[in-house]
């Protein structure tokens, strides 16, 4: 286990906004290496979404990672997930 893994169990949880900063943090680190190991990044984007939604049927079941599939579509056209290239 790394020394920032333990360091971070042994401090109060984090509270759920910080973790998803971490984790999108992580993300973009390993879309960062893959890209460098010439991995497209389509093929990056449907396996993060695999694995995403592979993880929400083991944790809430089927029919609730449908459910937020389902609520995906208007989230994506009221532009949740658009990035502005701009400011980055």
């Amino acid at each position: 286990m790394s020394s920032s893994k333990q360091t971070h169990s042994s401090r109060e949880p984090v509270a759920e906004q910080e973790q998803k900063k971490v984790a999108l943090s992580y993300l973009h680190e390993a879309w960062a290496e893959a890209r460098l190991d010439g991995v497209d990044d389509d093929c990056m984007a449907q396996a993060c979404l695999f694995a995403a939604f592979a993880e929400l049927v083991s944790t809430y079941g089927e029919n609730a990672a449908a459910a937020y599939a389902e609520k995906l579509a208007s989230r994506i056209n009221n532009g949740e997930f658009t990035i502005d290239l701009s400011r980055q």
